[in-house]
């Protein structure tokens, strides 16, 4: 049986959410078959734009990131980036609850970063 943080995660599926200033947040979530790569069952990707539309923010699994340094290293599937150009960092995914709150958390701190240039 599906985790109920699991279900709120994936019934946000394709929702953009106005944060004001021309700011939105866009969700996408799917159930896929759980792997060494995504444990949790959960292909995930939130991110935040500006009003250009760019990215700024995102929390996602689509990829594995390499660990500089190390050739042919990866970090987990699970990693947040701070800008667009960012590459991306290791996310530690506990939950879907966790993953939103963990997201929102986030949007609001970049957001009065961004609104305060």
């Amino acid at each position: 049986m599906k985790s109920l943080g699991k279900n709120v995660l994936l019934d946000l599926h394709g929702q953009v959410l106005d944060q004001e200033g021309g700011y939105w947040v866009k969700i996408e979530a799917w159930e896929v078959e759980a792997t060494y790569s995504i444990p949790h069952g959960i292909r995930y990707s939130l991110t935040l734009h500006n009003p250009r539309g760019v990215r700024i923010l995102g929390y996602d699994n689509a990829h594995a990131t390499k660990f500089t340094g190390y050739a042919n290293r990866k970090l987990p599937y699970d990693h947040k980036h701070r800008c667009s150009t960012d590459l991306g960092t290791s996310y530690e995914f506990k939950n879907a609850y966790q993953l939103l709150k963990d997201f929102f958390e986030d949007v609001d701190k970049t957001l009065r970063l961004a609104r305060d240039k």
